[in-house]
């Protein structure tokens, strides 16, 4: 990993200072030193060594842990604080305020102002998982932490280095197992949130005294062997779901205009029912009007009916002669003929 551990312990020692002499080792040195005033100026120099080892200052980032004889006694805060000398009590500053980050499967590195990311091969089998549709990725991802609490994170955990890298493995596999590939590719973000829950909890169940700030995914991949294989996958889904558009395209077309059609088909059928319905029952209701003032007039309509037969088989009829109802004798009508054709 990029981060190296034993340099942060270093960086850490370095802002205390040396490891102190023990006080019989600088006895030792001040009595073989000779100095004019002899054993009061060795007296002196012990006393102001002491005294100088007593103060010591927490920046405003930090918090100071102190140690009495290897036992964990107190926290201090930010400023000029005091302790018991060298050899009796020991503070280590623990930073409390800055981010510092854990990286999986590449490295940081800096040329001039710019930051450009590289393949970390000897981490490439820690990206490389199995997703949950039985495929191979290739997931790069950093942790960003900070230590919560300074008794835990310096005296709960052996190496807590190791731990981190080992649970934020196991959560991302974790994670990367339930997905499919295509997921763990394009829902990088929920991938990172998730993860970062599980780790936590993890983390919190271990005392180890980090907490973690975010999970930052990087650019996810499948393997180079496997590439143009997954790129030819990628295509085929692509142009499946083209289709499946396209077909849905003229379903949406084809459908609403056939519904319409048949609702058209519906309600003009429906109309020339209800027309034929009313004009039917218009038609009855004027029969029975009618049937109802016949009735009142049987006389009177049993003329008309009977003139307006008349009226309409007399027209038909050729040569008419109309009979006196009082005429008794059968001679006038032998001449009819004879009339006729002597007028003519």
């Amino acid at each position: 990993m990029s981060w190296d551990w034993e340099k942060l312990k270093e960086q850490q020692q370095s802002k205390i200072g040396p490891n102190m002499p023990q006080l019989d080792e600088l006895a030792n040195k001040l009595k073989n030193i000779k100095l004019p005033g002899g054993p009061i100026v060795i007296v002196l120099a012990v006393i102001l060594f002491l005294g100088v080892s007593m103060f010591y200052t927490v920046d405003v980032d930090e918090v100071g842990v102190v140690q009495r004889f290897g036992k964990y006694v107190r926290t201090t805060q930010p400023g000029l604080n005091f302790k018991l000398p060298t050899g009796i009590e020991k503070v280590t500053k623990v930073k409390v305020r800055r981010i510092y980050k854990e990286e999986f499967g590449f490295s940081t590195n800096r040329e001039g102002d710019q930051r450009k990311f590289s393949a970390n091969t000897e981490d490439a089998g820690v990206t490389l998982m199995l997703t949950g549709d039985l495929n191979v990725a290739l997931v790069p991802w950093i942790v960003q932490y900070r230590i919560k609490d300074p008794y835990n994170f310096l005296f709960k955990v052996k190496d807590i280095r190791r731990l981190l890298m080992d649970m934020s493995e196991a959560a991302m596999r974790l994670v990367v197992g339930d997905r499919s590939v295509n997921e763990v590719i394009s829902k990088r973000e929920e991938i990172a949130v998730e993860a970062r829950s599980i780790l936590q909890n993890e983390l919190d169940n271990a005392e180890a005294g980090i907490n973690v700030v975010t999970i930052e995914m990087k650019k996810t991949n499948v393997p180079d062997p496997v590439q143009p294989s997954f790129n030819e996958v990628n295509q085929a889904v692509q142009e499946k779901e083209k289709m499946i558009y396209q077909a849905k395209e003229d379903y949406n077309k084809a459908i609403p205009n056939a519904r319409g059609e048949a609702d058209r088909t519906i309600k003009a059928a429906e109309g020339f029912a209800l027309d034929r319905i009313n004009r039917a029952k218009g038609d009855a209701s004027r029969f029975s009007a009618l049937y109802a003032e016949y009735d009142k007039a049987k006389d009177i309509t049993k003329r008309r009916l009977y003139l307006e037969m008349m009226s309409s088989i007399f027209p038909k009829i050729g040569e008419k002669y109309i009979v006196d109802s009082d005429q008794s004798n059968l001679l006038p009508f032998l001449n009819l003929g004879k009339n006729r054709g002597a007028s003519k």
